[in-house]
């Protein structure tokens, strides 16, 4: 089967930019977490960097997304447990869903952590080109990304591995 020059020029370009962002994904895992301001709903803005020493999630969601309502219970768990001892949770609206959807949810759900919203997506490219939800993100004390999950996270493994984090301060 021959090519033709079209869609070699058309279908190589479009390969390279696969295989980068597949590549810039994976390098993710395990690398730095990138150093973003996140500004909540209530406009408080929270730098990442000030997480150092502590652990923290990062969980990209939307509002109709049933997943994403699976994993709040646990998300408040997991604050409510950990927080006092140091663990931060910020939750990305998905710069698709209306502001107004995302604070009367944070409301009714009486969300104990902050929620931010991505109005330019450039949060959910900061990490990785984020097209699911829920992806989440576990934060070492180190700055580093220790777990992704896209879909509903694994509870019992993360509060073992939050446990452990806190543990060794």
């Amino acid at each position: 089967m021959r090519l033709s020059k079209a869609r070699l020029l058309f279908g190589l370009p479009m390969l390279v930019l696969a295989a980068w962002l597949i590549g810039a994904a994976l390098s993710r895992m395990g690398g730095t977490a990138p150093d973003v301001v996140f500004t909540t709903i209530t406009g408080k803005q929270i730098a990442s960097h000030a997480w150092r020493g502590k652990p923290a999630i990062v969980t990209f969601w939307a509002t109709d997304c049933p997943s994403c309502m699976l994993e709040i219970p646990h998300l408040i768990d997991l604050y409510r447990r950990f927080h006092p001892q140091g663990l931060e949770i910020v939750a990305v609206a998905m710069a698709y869903d209306p502001p107004s959807h995302v604070v009367a949810m944070t409301r009714d759900r009486q969300l104990p952590y902050d929620v931010a919203l991505d109005l330019n997506s450039a949060h959910a490219l900061a990490f990785g080109n984020v097209q699911f939800t829920p992806t989440t993100f576990l934060i070492s004390p180190e700055g580093r990304i220790a777990e992704k999950s896209v879909g509903v996270f694994d509870y019992s493994a993360w509060q073992s591995r939050i446990a452990a984090m806190l543990n060794k301060g």
